[in-house]
């Protein structure tokens, strides 16, 4: 069994409270394998995982760019390259689940970290506030709160649960 990365969405949330002019590190495959624009795993993990899935979504409806929309399962897509960072999700959301940071333009290639590269990896890893990513032999736990992302990444996060799922 190869070894992933477990990202503690929960602590993460925490240290970001405790020093809100955090920057964070991104981890970020390469080449991505999207069409919509380069992802953070971060980003990719709220949208999945924290979201509450809104069946009006008003994040959708107030994006002045259409960059935002959501797939078959509920989960809303960010198109990077149509988005003008306005913020205007983030004011609307009423879970607060869009993060402000995801719009900040880092110039900084020391905050990105290629996660098909192992050194890399463990760069991320020692980058980010202690005790929120580490490596991890175990697998999906959904009793521990534990998720699936992809094969690579497993995503710690209390889920939303409505009636209808």
């Amino acid at each position: 069994m190869a070894q992933k990365i477990l990202i503690d969405m929960i602590k993460l949330r925490a240290a970001m409270v405790e020093n809100s002019s955090m920057v964070l590190p991104e981890a970020l495959f390469y080449p991505s394998g999207n069409s919509n624009g380069l992802k953070s795993v971060r980003e990719l993990a709220i949208f999945r995982f924290t979201c509450r899935k809104c069946e009006d979504a008003p994040c959708i409806g107030v994006c002045p760019a259409d960059a935002l929309e959501k797939d078959e399962d509920g989960i809303i897509t960010r198109y990077t390259n149509l988005c003008v960072s306005c913020k205007s999700c983030v004011t609307i959301c009423p879970f607060g689940t869009m993060m402000t940071d995801f719009f900040k333009h880092h110039r900084n290639r020391d905050l990105f970290f290629d996660l098909e590269d192992v050194n890399e990896v463990e760069k991320f890893i020692k980058a980010c506030p202690p005790g929120t990513v580490t490596f991890t032999d175990d697998d999906e736990s959904p009793e521990k709160n534990i998720y699936k992302l992809n094969d690579k990444v497993l995503i710690k996060e209390y889920l939303y649960i409505t009636e209808k799922q």
